[in-house]
């Protein structure tokens, strides 16, 4: 069982989670629990205030020390009293670590987080270097709050545990799951519109469609995220095939490279 302790102003955010597609599943089974801690509970005054103007001037506000403290402290107590570790605090924010799929799997082998949803301008930063373990980010923009990449986060995990997915091997055939992108996949009809699903596909021949599969991975991951394969090939974790393919691949660049520059043109990164 792994369980989410989720301290955010908008819960009704999470409630999709528990209600639709294949989180739901993780839900129902109990493999996957979630529950939402709000600061305004936890705020003090008559007007349950969660945020101030920053000190210093500017636009916007920022979210209290004290209500998220009371929050976090109130979410770990639980988890303390269901018979669990005080869990790692994640805050989503823009200054934070790329969120990537080898983190992924190592939370879904865990017993959960706490995870932070900032909303405004920020969260005072004396709470961040208090209690947070850890920041993440969903990538290079800004949202309006932290919910959003908490979702995906708790999605992610939860299509990890056992019997939450059909068919245990997707979630080991997915993209980043052994460091490339996915293959192209195909079904029904054998033609489309003048397209033809590659014969390989359709042979019956295991091993050539294993091959055909992580040739197109090794392709893919090369032409579109570059650093992947070269990660990979740092590792040695490229075998015979996937290095003579990738020489293939590397003597195509240079040809346009240089075609390109004989025409006057330029190829791009």
């Amino acid at each position: 069982m792994i369980r989410f302790d989720v301290v955010t102003l908008f819960d009704g955010y999470f409630e999709p989670l528990r209600t639709q597609g294949v989180c739901r599943r993780a839900f129902d089974s109990g493999v996957v629990q979630l529950r939402t801690w709000n600061p305004r509970d936890h705020a003090r005054g008559a007007h349950r205030t969660v945020d101030d103007r920053p000190y210093g001037g500017g636009p916007g506000m920022v979210m209290l020390a004290q209500p998220l403290h009371a929050a976090l402290c109130a979410a770990q107590a639980a988890r303390v009293a269901a018979g669990l570790e005080p869990a790692p605090v994640l805050l989503f924010s823009p200054a934070g670590r790329a969120l990537r799929q080898a983190a992924v799997q190592e939370l879904a082998a865990s017993c959960g987080a706490v995870l932070v949803c900032g909303r405004y301008e920020g969260v005072d930063q004396r709470f961040i270097d208090l209690h947070v373990d850890e920041e993440i980010s969903l990538g290079d923009f800004v949202l309006s709050g932290g919910e959003i990449p908490a979702m995906a986060l708790i999605d992610a995990v939860a299509r990890l545990q056992p019997g939450v997915l059909n068919d245990a091997l997707s979630a080991q055939q997915d993209s980043f799951s052994d460091g490339l992108l996915d293959c192209p996949h195909y079904t029904r009809p054998p033609r489309f519109q003048d397209r033809e699903v590659p014969p390989v596909l359709m042979g019956g021949d295991h091993a050539r469609i294993a091959r055909w599969r992580r040739d197109r991975m090794l392709e893919l991951s090369w032409r579109r995220r570059p650093e992947l394969v070269r990660e990979l090939e740092r590792q040695g974790r490229l075998d015979r095939a996937d290095l003579r393919l990738l020489a293939e691949l590397r003597g195509e660049a240079r040809d346009d490279a240089g075609a390109a520059a004989a025409a006057g043109t330029s190829s791009g990164p």
